[in-house]
């Protein structure tokens, strides 16, 4: 497995690349004997440390977890930590799913957008500042598979294709840790004039 260890603040060490090296090496693989790479960003937060791991499990599915402690030690063990238990759970999830998460992409891509915060006092054709972007594709999943993909990337939301009927599908984080799921129906066209409700 490919390690690659940065840190955005804190200068990362030899001593610390060779512990998250050996940390992620038997705790990641054992779970996951094939995972190819495996990112972890170093941070610094406040009188503290925040670190971040992130793991590619096959070839659409990425496991995430992060953590912040006082000592740099110990938030990446925090992390790493966190990262095995939801692989762990993530594998005995898939034994009851035949094997299904090595999808391939559903030859459909999304544009994602980070945006600036709005000002106080929005003009009157207020026009977002775009301060990120990147490229994602949407797989074919069921919805139970795009919850386990929720909840093992961390994500606040997740688009996918649903394998059952082939409609675009979200899921996404409600307030008491529930998952909601919307189901995208097209609307039915009669005579080329879409119903308009009037």
């Amino acid at each position: 497995m490919q390690i690659l260890v940065s840190g955005t603040q804190p200068d990362v060490g030899e001593a610390l690349r060779s512990h998250v090296d050996k940390r992620l090496q038997s705790g990641v693989t054992k779970y996951f004997p094939s995972t190819m790479d495996a990112y972890v960003v170093f941070g610094k937060e406040g009188q503290g440390y925040r670190a971040d791991c992130s793991v590619h499990v096959g070839h659409v599915n990425q496991a995430q977890a992060k953590a912040g402690a006082g000592d740099i030690y110990q938030a990446f063990d925090q992390a790493a930590e966190r990262l095995e238990k939801r692989l762990r759970r993530y594998k005995c999830r898939l034994r009851g799913h035949h094997g299904n998460e090595w999808l391939l992409p559903d030859r459909l891509s999304a544009q994602i957008y980070i945006l600036a915060p709005k000002a106080d006092e929005a003009p009157e054709k207020f026009q977002p500042v775009i301060v990120a972007e990147h490229t994602s594709y949407i797989h074919r999943r069921s919805v139970g598979e795009a919850v386990m993909q929720l909840d093992l990337a961390e994500l606040p939301v997740l688009t996918f294709r649903n394998g059952g009927n082939g409609n675009l599908n979200v899921v996404y984080r409600r307030p008491g840790n529930h998952i909601g799921w919307i189901d995208l129906v097209a609307d039915s066209v009669t005579d080329g004039n879409a119903d308009t409700g009037n």
